[in-house]
């Protein structure tokens, strides 16, 4: 009877798979054990405690001006308070931009004809939106200074495919001759937005009562275009408890507006609540580390600034 060949085994293959057999391997599992352990439990907690935020706030910027949801004692109410003029004198405004956009491939090689098509049909767009315009409604300045920028725009377009070729100063001098209609559109936008979002924040106010309101926090959702003083979270400051502002009221950056959810907003809150907590119990007698256990400084950012000896480091060891 033939003997089949045995088949080996590659010792080096062998040893990877076998990684258990290895003593280092396993006392350092078992150290690695109490992270795992510590970030499972941590994840339970965030997810129990999301449950039990309450009253809270949460904005979600849009170009409605802010959609915002009162969480509170297991209930959500969400409102778009800011009114319509808001988006648009907002959307006549994007005029200049909206022209940019369109040439900006183009602006060291205007001569390559691929931009005309292109804003000859934004300059449609601007026809619909000049024709319609009367019948908007808008306040009498604020349809003046739509009507001037639509009207510039169009022109701007017309003489650039006329004359087959635009500048960058061309585009300036557009842009210049309109900005002071784009500014008055700015100054009835905010004025929209700031009566839209104080009449429901007052509203809100009134419903929680002055021991909630201080109690309660607000978190703005916003990209990073917009994440500095953004025009909601300077309302809500404004309206805020002033003795708890400072710490309730809390801007997230997001990545897109598809992360722009209340869901997001709560999961990010129930983090900064449960490490405030943690951060005071587990130093209690280092404000520095305290502070960095509960964001959004790292924990490790004191260690690592000393050990590289950056200024801002130096400043923190006088």
């Amino acid at each position: 009877m033939e003997t089949k060949p045995k088949i080996s085994i590659d010792s080096h293959d062998l040893d990877m798979v076998a990684f258990n057999s290895n003593q280092k391997t396993r006392a350092r599992n078992a150290v690695l054990g109490v992270d795992a352990a510590m970030q499972e439990n941590y994840s339970a907690l965030k997810s129990e405690l999301i449950g039990h935020l309450s009253p809270v706030i949460v904005v979600q910027n849009d170009g409605q001006g802010g959609t915002f949801t009162l969480v509170y004692q297991g209930t959500q109410e969400t409102v778009q308070p800011v009114p319509q003029l808001f988006q648009l004198v907002k959307s006549v405004s994007h005029t200049p931009l909206g022209i940019y956009v369109i040439i900006a491939p183009y602006l060291k090689q205007p001569h390559i004809k691929d931009w005309v098509k292109p804003l000859e049909k934004f300059k449609e767009t601007l026809q619909e939106a000049q024709k319609n315009l009367p019948d908007a409604q808008l306040p009498q300045l604020a349809l003046a200074s739509c009507t001037k920028v639509l009207d510039g725009g169009i022109q701007f377009i017309n003489d650039s495919v006329k004359a087959d070729s635009f500048s960058i100063e061309s585009f300036q001098t557009f842009t210049a001759s309109v900005q002071g209609d784009i500014q008055t559109n700015m100054s009835y936008a905010a004025k929209a937005q700031v009566d839209g979002v104080e009449g429901l924040l007052e509203r809100w106010r009134k419903k929680l009562g002055s021991e909630q309101w201080k109690k309660t926090y607000a978190i703005v959702l916003a990209i990073w275009t917009t994440e500095n003083l953004n025009q909601n979270w300077l309302i809500l400051r404004h309206m805020m408890d002033p003795k708890t502002v400072d710490a309730h009221l809390i801007t997230i950056g997001i990545a897109s507006f598809s992360e722009n959810t209340v869901a997001v907003a709560l999961d990010n809150l129930a983090r900064i609540v449960q490490d405030n907590v943690a951060a005071a119990m587990v130093f209690p007698k280092d404000s520095v580390l305290a502070d960095s256990l509960k964001g959004p400084q790292d924990l490790l950012s004191t260690a690592i600034e000393k050990i590289i000896g950056c200024p801002h480091a130096a400043k923190m060891l006088k």
